[in-house]
């Protein structure tokens, strides 16, 4: 038993709370449980389903459409003197409501990188399901090891070309200043792209072709950004760009390959929101302020529960079916991407300092969003109170 409080070093928050990550999970079941249902398939693997869009994705399509999850996530384990990451406890927590529920759920914490956890998970389908309709990519990593080679990869965040300078914001103290960061070298670029690339997710799907364990007509999702011009160096032109184009070009393989059984596979291109990944992106944290209040203000601001179920609901397993724009990206970015969305955050970008962020953007939006992530700054939560880590 401890007290815990939130531990931040340089953007990562180093411990969790279980009660208020419990809370956190039971508003999300709460939000979907509140929405029409949702026509859908009943089995769904999910890869990456313990935080963030992963974990909302397996939210909606249990409590939205009753189906049974199969998660496959990497968490650290609790110990007596601290907590687990906050993933650990989600999938607990989760578990736990969907089988109140009456529905099938479990959550295997291994590599999802690995050919062994490839090959658990698929004598697990044929045990709970016999096949899966969905398979959801969400993962996000910092390295991965090559299971062929057993080679480390390790990805970076770095432009490309030339270093890059522009506005940042410590979201802890609303601190506005310069922040420059050294461009790529060597194999950076190809590291990022062995890792957050769409090169596992291609072997996931052929995994489970050769398995017999993806259903006819099945569907496979995997999650990217592109965001606007004021983060493109950095991210969309940078390693982390790289990678994602890799996704995106890999989804078009893996359709072709799924036309086999029916099925068919796409990237969904998401909203930028508080993520412990997006957290530690320069200038990021910024952007997200300012489009949060911008989206706010409008009435069209969404977390990631409200994301995935609209994504699910209205343009995959809606009357149209997948609904994918010209390049072949399902766009859930729509609303953010709006041009007075966009205009809005472009005009208050340069004039944005130290003294002027709480009245121009949504920075206490944002500090809020990322304790939540990790359980803390929740109503109702006696965080004086001493609580066992095992959740």
């Amino acid at each position: 038993m401890m007290v815990l409080e939130p531990k931040i070093v340089g953007g990562v928050c180093l411990t969790a709370h279980p009660a208020g990550l419990k809370k956190a999970l039971d508003e999300q079941i709460a939000y979907v449980a509140k929405q029409q249902a949702i026509t859908m398939p009943k089995r769904v693997l999910i890869i990456g389903g313990s935080t963030g869009y992963g974990l909302a994705t397996r939210i909606a399509v249990a409590f939205a459409g009753s189906a049974g999850t199969l998660n496959v996530s990497f968490e650290r384990e609790p110990t007596d003197r601290k907590p687990a990451s906050p993933g650990w406890y989600n999938n607990k927590y989760f578990d736990r409501a969907a089988n109140d529920a009456g529905l099938i759920a479990e959550s295997l914490n291994a590599d999802a990188f690995a050919t062994e956890t490839r090959q658990t998970v698929i004598r697990r389908i044929k045990e709970l399901f016999g096949q899966v309709d969905l398979l959801v990519y969400s993962i996000a990593s910092p390295a991965r090891k090559d299971p062929e080679s057993g080679e480390l990869f390790k990805s970076v965040l770095k432009p490309v070309g030339q270093a890059y300078t522009a506005k940042s914001v410590d979201f802890l103290n609303g601190s506005v200043g310069e922040i420059t960061i050294e461009p790529a070298k060597g194999d950076d670029e190809a590291h990022s792209v062995k890792v957050m690339g769409g090169e596992d997710w291609i072997l996931w799907i052929q995994a489970l072709l050769d398995g017999d364990v993806l259903a006819d007509g099945a569907k496979s999702v995997a999650y990217s950004y592109i965001g606007p011009e004021i983060t493109f160096a950095i991210y969309r032109e940078g390693t982390i760009g790289a990678a994602k184009e890799h996704l995106e070009k890999s989804a078009a393989m893996l359709n072709s390959t799924l036309k086999a059984i029916g099925g068919e596979a796409f990237v969904s291109v998401n909203k930028a929101l508080v993520t412990r990944a997006s957290s530690v992106i320069p200038v990021v944290p910024l952007y997200i302020s300012l489009l949060f209040k911008e989206m706010k203000e409008k009435g069209l601001h969404e977390g990631c529960i409200e994301q995935m179920y609209r994504m699910l609901s209205a343009k995959v397993y809606g009357e149209q079916g997948v609904l994918r724009d010209s390049a072949g990206l399902v766009r859930m970015d729509d609303w953010e991407m709006r041009e007075d969305v966009q205009k809005a955050v472009a005009a208050k970008w340069d004039s944005i300092t130290t003294e002027n962020i709480q009245e121009l953007s949504d920075i206490d939006g944002f500090r809020t969003d990322f304790l939540h992530l990790h359980g803390f700054g929740w109503d109702g939560v006696d965080y004086a109170a001493e609580v066992d880590t095992q959740g």
